[in-house]
C-alpha cells in the first residue's frame, strides 16, 4: 500500500514522526482483504474488534492520531493482541501495522437440547467393567462455559474452584460436567466417564484460550468446550491461541463440539454456499492441535444436524464423533471425558502425563468407522471407541520421536495372526501459522506402510478438498497427506503375519525438531460391550445390546442363560456380527445372567450381569429421634447394601437382610442414602440416591389434606409415610377453648393411605388435626387444616361477621351455582352489586366502605333470595 493510498484513509500521515515512517515504510503488508476475518461487517464500528498487531507503539501512535475516538484496550494475557471499538474493520486492516482482524464480541452459546445420554454407545461402560482402576482419579479436568452447580451432589469433594456467588443460567454445564466426570452419587444414571477426575470451571465470555499458567497450576490436562458461535470457518485469531497454547503445554487436550448447524452452508471462505459444508461454529474450533467432535446416534449414525468440514483449508474436521443424543454437546463431554481415561491409562503405566498429540493419535487410530470407509468430512477419523483407546495405553501400542527436515525413520509392527484389520495413525503438535494462512500446517511429515519384504507401499488415507460438493463426497484415496497434522493407514486382512514397516519423514519441517507419536491397532476378535458387570439391563425394558466385530458379515446365535441353570434359551436365531448391535427386551425377572454369541469359530460369553429394576429407597419417617428407611423386598435377595455419601462417593454404610433401617439423628445428619440389592454374592443396581432429611418426608405424616376448603361433609385424605410403631390413628376437631375432640379414631389394619371423617360435625368454620399414637408411647401431630361446614348445598354462610373494613366478605353458598349478591347501607343506597362466579365461596370487597350497619341481599338462581344484616367496623 502506497503513502498516498494511506493519506485517503483519512489518517492524518504527516504528523507521524520520522521513524515511524521509515518503519512502515519497510513493512511487506499483505493485502487488507486477506487481514479480514471472513464475513466480517467492515464498515460498522458498534462491534468491538479483536487486532492482531507487528507494532503496538506504531499502531496506537497511527490510531490515535487518525480516531482520537478510538477506545484500545489491551487482550489480557496475550501481546500484540487488542481490543478496539470505534473503527471500521476496514479502516484497521489497511494499516500496516495490523495483521488480522476479527470480531470480539461473538456471543458463545451451548449447543445441547436436552435428551438422554449412553455410556455404552462409546464402550465408557466396558472401561468402568474391565478396568475399575481407570478412573480419572488424579487428573482434572476444566470445563469452560457457563457456571455449574455446585451443590450437585455428583460433583461433591472434586470441585477445584467453586463459586458460591456464581448466578446458575442454565443446566447444561451441569449436563456436560456429569457426562465427562459426574461421580454416580444421585444415580447410576449420574455417573460420568472419567468419575473420579477433579473439575475446574471455566468461563466461555472470553473466546480465547484460558490463562496457562493458571491451567497448569489446577492441573488441567482436559478442557471441554460445549459450545459455539456462529457458523466460522477460517484459522483465527482463537485457533492459532489454541495451537500456541497447546505446543507451550503439550499435555493439555483442548476439546471442542463441533457445532449443531449440519444442514446450513457455509457463508463465507473456501466453501461458502456449499449445502451441508464447512459449517463448524467457530473459528476457534478449527485450531490443528484439537479435537472437534461430532454427534451420532445410538446406532453410530451421524445426527444430520451434526457440523460437517472441511476446515477452510480442506483439514479433516470434525476428527472424531460420538453418541450425543443431544448434540454435539454430548458427544464434546464424552470425548473429553475418554480423553481422561486414555491420560489415566497412560500415567498407570508411565507414571506421567501423556502428550496430547499421543491421546489425539490413539482416540482417532481405536475409532470405530462409520459413515464412509476411513476418514471423511462428516465423521472424521470414526466414532469414538473408548475401551480401545484405554487398552492402547495399557498394552502400549504407541510410539514417539522427533524427525528434522529431510530425516527418515523406520517403526517396525509386529502383526499378529488373525488380524482382521490393522490401523496405524500419526499425529503431532503443529506450530501455530498465521491468523487466516491459507494453508494451516506448519511443518509437514509424511506415513508410508511397507510389507515385510519391501515390495509393496501402502499411502494414508486423504481426501479431496475441492470445493464442489461432488469432490468432497468422494471416498478417501492412498496418497500424500499435506494438509492434515494427522494421518492414518489402514490395511484390511493383512496376508501374512510379522513385521511390517512404518517409515516417517519430514516432508516440510519448517520449525524443527518436531515431535511425533504414532499408534497401532490389531482389529481381530469378537468382544462383548454391553451388558456388563458395570452396567445392568432392567427388567421388562427395551435395550441395545452391543459387541465389537472387525471382521467380515458373520452369522451368529444369540442366547440368554440364568446363573445357575445349564440351558440355555435362543434370544435370535440369527444375526449379523457385522451389525454389532441388537435390540432385545430383557425378561421381567430380577435375576444375575449372561448371553452369549455362537459362531462357527466358538462362543462368545458376555460378562455376567443383573436383570433387574433399580431398588428405590423410601423414607418412612424422619422424626426428631430418627430416621426410618424402608425398600421392597427383591426376589432372590439375601442382602441389601445400603449406601452413605461420604467425602466424594457414595460409600457403603450397612449390610441387611431386612427392609427397613432405623437411622439415628447423627447418621440422617449425613442426609444421602441409597440402596442394592446382594444376588448370589454379587450387588445389583441401585436406585437414586435419597436426601433423607428433605422436608417432604415428614414424622410419619407426608400429607394431610382436606377434600375441599368448604364441604357438605368433612372429609381429609391422609397420607403415611409408614406404619411401623402405629398403634392408633385419631382425627381430631377444634373446641372453641382451643381444646381438640377426637372425632374418628382407627385402631386395627392401619393403611398407608385412608379418608377420615368427622361423622357429627358443626356448621361453619373449624380446625381438624390428626393425631398418631406410637408403641413408642410418643405422640406425632399434624398441622392444623381449616374447613367449613355447610350443612346443606342449599345452605348460605356469610363470614365474618362483623367484618372490618377493608377485609374480605366471605359468602359460601352452594356448589355450581352464580350468586348475584347486593350491599345497601341503611337508608337503601346500594353499595356493591356483583355476580359471582360458580365456585363454593364468594368474595365481598369491603374497601371504603363506612363503619355501620349494612344489609346483603344473595339472590341465589331458581328466585329465592336470601337477606343478612351485616356490620362493619
Amino acid at each position: 500500500m502506497s503513502i498516498a493510498e494511506f493519506c485517503r484513509t483519512g489518517t492524518l500521515f504527516l504528523l507521524f514522526s520520522t521513524s515511524t515512517v521509515a518503519a512502515w515504510a519497510q513493512q511487506k503488508v499483505m493485502p487488507s482483504a486477506n487481514r479480514l476475518a471472513p464475513g466480517l461487517d467492515v464498515g460498522t464500528t458498534r462491534r468491538v474488534l479483536r487486532v492482531s498487531v507487528t507494532d503496538e507503539a506504531a499502531f496506537r501512535q497511527w490510531l490515535g492520531q487518525a480516531y482520537p475516538q478510538a477506545v484500545v484496550r489491551p487482550e489480557a494475557g496475550y501481546a500484540r493482541l487488542l481490543r478496539v471499538q470505534q473503527v471500521p474493520a476496514s479502516v484497521l486492516a489497511a494499516c500496516p501495522w495490523v495483521g488480522f482482524v476479527q470480531a470480539a464480541d461473538r456471543p458463545a452459546r451451548p449447543e445441547r437440547q436436552l435428551n438422554g445420554a449412553d455410556l455404552t454407545a462409546n464402550k465408557v461402560t466396558a472401561v468402568h467393567a474391565r478396568y475399575p482402576r481407570i478412573t480419572g482419579q488424579g487428573l482434572t479436568v476444566s470445563v469452560k462455559e457457563s457456571p455449574l452447580d455446585i451443590n450437585d451432589i455428583d460433583f461433591k469433594g472434586r470441585l477445584v474452584n467453586p463459586d458460591p456467588q456464581a448466578q446458575l443460567l442454565n443446566s447444561h454445564s451441569t449436563i456436560m460436567t456429569t457426562l465427562i466426570a459426574g461421580g454416580g452419587n444421585s444415580s447410576p444414571n449420574g455417573k460420568g466417564a472419567a468419575w473420579q477426575a477433579r473439575i475446574a470451571q471455566s468461563s466461555y465470555d472470553n473466546l480465547l484460550p484460558d490463562d496457562g499458567p493458571g491451567l497448569a497450576a489446577q492441573g488441567v490436562s482436559v478442557q471441554n468446550h460445549s459450545y459455539g458461535v456462529s457458523v466460522e470457518n477460517f484459522y483465527g485469531q482463537e485457533a492459532r491461541a489454541y495451537d500456541q497454547q497447546t505446543r507451550q503445554y503439550p499435555s493439555l487436550l483442548h476439546v471442542f463440539s463441533a457445532g449443531n448447524s449440519g444442514n446450513q452452508p457455509g457463508p463465507a471462505g473456501t466453501y461458502a454456499g456449499l449445502a451441508g459444508t464447512g459449517n463448524i461454529t467457530g473459528e476457534f474450533k478449527n485450531s490443528k492441535n484439537s479435537l472437534s467432535v461430532g454427534a451420532t446416534d445410538a446406532l453410530g449414525q451421524v445426527a444430520p444436524l451434526s457440523s460437517r468440514g472441511p476446515a477452510a483449508d480442506g483439514r479433516v474436521k470434525p476428527e472424531l464423533v460420538a453418541f450425543g443424543d443431544g448434540g454435539s454437546s454430548d458427544a464434546a463431554a464424552l470425548v473429553s471425558g475418554a480423553s481422561l481415561l486414555t491420560q489415566h491409562a497412560y500415567k498407570e503405566r508411565y507414571g506421567t502425563l501423556p502428550s496430547a498429540a499421543l491421546v489425539k493419535a490413539v482416540l482417532l487410530n481405536t475409532a470405530d468407522d462409520t459413515g464412509r470407509p476411513n476418514v471423511d468430512f462428516t465423521a472424521g477419523y470414526g466414532q469414538l471407541d473408548a475401551l480401545g483407546a484405554v487398552k492402547t495405553m495399557l498394552e502400549g501400542r504407541f510410539r514417539e520421536g522427533t524427525i528434522t527436515q529431510g530425516d527418515r525413520q523406520g517403526i517396525s509392527i509386529p502383526v499378529p495372526v488373525g488380524t482382521h484389520r490393522l490401523k496405524i495413525t500419526l499425529a503431532w503438535t503443529d506450530p501455530e501459522a498465521a491468523a487466516n494462512a491459507a494453508t494451516a500446517l506448519v511443518n509437514d511429515l509424511d506415513m508410508t506402510l511397507v510389507d515385510r519384504n519391501g515390495t509393496q507401499v501402502w499411502q494414508p488415507w486423504t481426501l479431496s478438498s475441492y470445493p464442489h460438493l461432488d469432490s468432497l463426497a468422494l471416498p478417501a484415496r492412498r496418497r500424500p497427506n499435506h494438509r492434515d497434522n494427522v494421518e492414518q493407514i489402514t490395511l484390511e486382512n493383512p496376508s501374512a503375519a510379522g513385521a511390517y514397516m512404518v517409515q516417517i519423514s519430514g516432508f516440510r519441517v519448517a520449525q524443527g525438531p518436531q515431535a511425533y507419536s504414532l499408534t497401532y491397532e490389531f482389529e481381530s476378535d469378537l468382544t462383548w460391550v454391553h451388558p456388563s458387570k458395570a452396567r445392568n439391563l432392567r427388567a421388562a425394558e427395551s435395550a441395545l445390546l452391543r459387541w465389537q466385530w472387525a471382521g467380515p458379515a458373520t452369522a451368529a446365535r444369540l442366547e440368554y442363560r440364568p446363573i445357575g441353570q445349564t440351558a440355555w434359551s435362543v434370544v435370535s436365531p440369527s444375526l449379523d456380527l457385522a451389525q454389532q448391535t441388537f435390540r432385545w427386551t430383557a425378561p421381567a425377572t430380577t435375576e444375575v445372567a449372561q448371553l452369549r454369541l455362537l459362531t462357527g469359530a466358538g462362543a462368545t460369553e458376555s460378562d455376567t450381569f443383573f436383570v433387574a429394576r433399580p431398588l428405590m429407597l423410601d423414607v418412612g419417617y424422619n422424626c426428631p429421634d430418627g430416621t426410618l428407611l424402608t425398600w421392597n423386598r427383591v426376589p432372590g435377595a439375601s442382602h441389601y447394601q445400603v449406601y452413605v455419601l461420604g467425602a466424594t462417593q457414595l460409600e457403603p454404610f450397612r449390610l441387611l437382610s431386612d427392609t427397613m433401617l432405623l437411622l439415628t439423628p447423627a447418621e440422617a445428619a449425613a442426609r444421602y442414602y441409597a440402596v442394592a440389592p446382594v444376588i448370589r454374592g454379587r450387588t445389583g443396581e441401585r436406585g437414586s440416591t435419597v436426601n433423607v432429611t428433605q422436608a417432604e418426608y415428614g414424622c410419619y405424616i407426608r400429607s394431610f389434606l382436606p377434600r375441599q376448603a368448604v364441604m357438605d361433609t368433612v372429609q381429609f385424605n391422609l397420607i403415611l409415610g409408614t406404619t411401623y410403631r402405629l398403634q392408633t390413628i385419631a382425627l381430631e376437631r377444634r373446641n372453641p377453648d382451643g381444646s381438640f375432640t377426637s372425632v374418628q379414631t382407627l385402631t386395627t389394619n392401619l393403611p398407608l393411605a385412608t379418608r377420615l371423617t368427622d361423622p357429627q360435625p358443626l356448621p361453619g368454620g373449624a380446625g381438624y388435626r390428626v393425631r398418631l399414637q406410637l408403641s413408642t408411647g410418643q405422640t406425632v401431630y399434624s398441622q392444623v387444616e381449616e374447613v367449613y361446614f355447610v350443612p346443606t348445598v342449599t345452605d348460605v354462610q356469610v363470614y365474618p361477621v362483623p367484618v372490618t373494613a377493608g377485609e374480605p366478605l366471605t359468602v359460601v353458598g352452594p356448589p355450581d351455582k352464580a350468586l348475584r349478591v347486593r350491599l345497601f347501607d341503611v337508608v337503601g343506597h346500594l353499595q356493591r352489586d356483583l355476580t359471582t362466579d360458580d365456585s363454593i365461596i364468594k368474595a365481598l370487597d369491603t374497601h371504603g366502605l363506612r363503619p355501620g350497619t349494612y344489609l346483603l341481599r344473595i339472590s341465589i338462581p331458581g328466585g329465592r333470595e336470601i337477606t343478612r344484616r351485616i356490620l362493619i367496623l
